[in-house]
């Protein structure tokens, strides 16, 4: 499971326990010399490691901003089979056409510790450099891949993951819905949803209650409900 680490200290540690250092970020002109020392043994263990300046460091901390922040974990990078083999929920948009949204989607994922997303949608180029610039560059965190929707199902199956669609027409809450297990999230377009292909594999249909009178949630709006409550469901005492 990937792991964020605060300060030299914290990035020392892991260091010395052999932990895999995937990413090192430094704040730039930072010349503490117990701050460089330790990116200086992350280098030498062959970690990445970025400048990074103060107002991205203060983004990426959840409390007082650190010189130097670094990630540890699996590798960022992995081919479909190897990101189904992954413990965590495998989310994929299969569709969605805009780049904000798919890179909210994207950012959401990492936030709430997926194993990684795939897109299969109409974004190429410039459209996908968008979307990433959206996700705060989450691809620098985990795998994001873009496949066709039937070769990650047929990963998903062959992976031994159940198919969890989520999808306005009629379903299970998310707080009802079975989520056991390994799993592979489906999200559909904007415009058109989840192909009734996709629709028919699916193990598991989640709907995100509604009360208003618009009749669906905007996409990254379905996807934050969904991604909570696998999130809640994998700490170790979730609250009620």
């Amino acid at each position: 499971m990937r792991r964020r680490l605060h300060g030299e200290g914290e990035l020392r540690a892991a260091l010395a326990a052999g932990e895999e250092v995937r990413l090192v970020l430094v704040r730039q002109g930072c010349g503490a010399p117990a701050v460089a020392a330790a990116v200086a043994a992350a280098r030498e263990a062959g970690a990445p490691v970025r400048e990074s300046s103060p107002a991205v460091l203060r983004r990426f901390s959840p409390g007082a901003p650190e010189d130097v922040l670094a990630l540890v974990g699996p590798p960022v990078r992995a081919d479909l089979a190897g990101l189904m083999a992954r413990p965590g929920a495998v989310w994929l948009l299969a569709g969605v056409a805009y780049p904000g949204n798919a890179g909210f989607a994207i950012r959401t994922a990492e936030v709430s510790g997926a194993a990684g997303i795939v897109l299969d949608g109409p974004l190429v180029g410039a459209g996908r450099r968008a979307a990433l610039r959206a996700s705060m560059r989450a691809d620098r965190l985990f795998p994001v891949l873009w496949r066709d929707a039937d070769a990650v199902l047929a990963a998903a199956r062959a992976a031994g993951r159940r198919v969890v669609v989520l999808e306005d027409a009629g379903g299970a809450a998310p707080w009802d819905a079975d989520l056991r297990g390994e799993i592979l999230v489906v999200v559909g377009g904007e415009r058109d949803g989840v192909a009734p292909g996709v629709l028919a594999a699916a193990d598991e249909r989640v709907c995100v209650p509604m009360a208003g009178f618009i009749p669906s949630y905007n996409v990254q709006a379905a996807v934050a409900a969904l991604a909570a409550e696998l999130l809640r469901r994998r700490l170790p005492h979730p609250p009620r």
